[in-house]
């Protein structure tokens, strides 16, 4: 009989298609008003803790990036020094840094526009923008995301500040909790590892303990130890257990031999 001929070859499988540009901006938008609104708890906090309204207006348009903004002036509603503040916000502020380096590679944005994008790179965007599978939806979710987002917080933050003197005391209303709040949903959705929840959950006990002896602003620079003694105390544990792995392997080859 003669031979069977061959089985042609499976086609390639084609890369999956992008999200429609319509779905990239309805996402983009969803975030950028969630958050954006949120700027008029930043805004009632901020005059809670002494600043003008030309101070908390620059804040938002120059600054930009909310946790660190909360920082600060949760700090300074505190009673803390303004430089321990300043610098709390700036070592929180310094993750966006690292957001660029990957954002960079994603869009690769030319040169006179990279500036302009640098300011917008923060928690939100990068989350929009790294869920895409295409360039032109990154660019899109990014760009969407961003102006919306900087839009929205910033005329929420000059509503909540001319607002906070109608509502008079802020503690009254309870908005001196937004701050904290506001912070934490923030932050609750970047802990995805065992290593982030851990070293969150240590800083927040350094900074408990740390409160009633320290003047306001410095526990939560301090509870930045977290971060080193946990990786510490894990690459600990790792070398123990590659340097334990041989010595067992050795017993159980003896065991065999015996």
């Amino acid at each position: 009989s003669p031979p069977a001929a061959p089985s042609p070859a499976a086609p390639a499988p084609s890369p999956a298609p992008g999200k429609p540009d319509a779905a990239v901006v309805r996402d983009a938008l969803a975030v950028g008003v969630a958050v954006g609104l949120s700027g008029f708890a930043f805004g009632v906090t901020a005059a809670g803790s002494g600043l003008s309204l030309l101070q908390i207006c620059a804040l938002s348009l120059f600054v930009f990036t909310g946790a660190s903004q909360f920082a600060l002036v949760g700090a300074l509603a505190a009673g803390g020094n303004p430089y321990t503040a300043a610098a709390g916000a700036f070592f929180l502020g310094v993750r966006n840094a690292f957001y660029g380096l990957r954002l960079s590679q994603l869009l690769v944005l030319p040169r006179a526009v990279r500036p302009l994008a640098a300011h917008w790179v923060i928690d939100e965007t990068t989350a929009v923008t790294v869920a895409q599978s295409t360039r032109r939806a990154a660019r899109i979710g990014f760009t969407v995301t961003g102006l919306t987002l900087y839009v929205l917080w910033n005329l929420t933050t000059l509503v909540g500040a001319m607002g906070a003197e109608a509502l008079g005391d802020t503690e009254a209303w309870g908005l001196d909790a937004a701050s904290p709040a506001v912070f934490l949903a923030l932050l609750a959705p970047m802990l995805r590892s065992t290593v982030e929840r851990v070293t969150a959950g240590v800083a927040v006990l350094l900074a408990l303990t740390l409160l009633p002896v320290l003047p306001a602003g410095v526990p939560v620079l301090l509870s930045a130890l977290a971060a080193p003694v946990v990786l510490f105390l894990m690459g600990r544990r790792g070398r123990g257990t590659v340097t334990a792995s041989p010595e067992k392997t050795t017993e159980a080859k003896g065991g065999r031999d015996a």
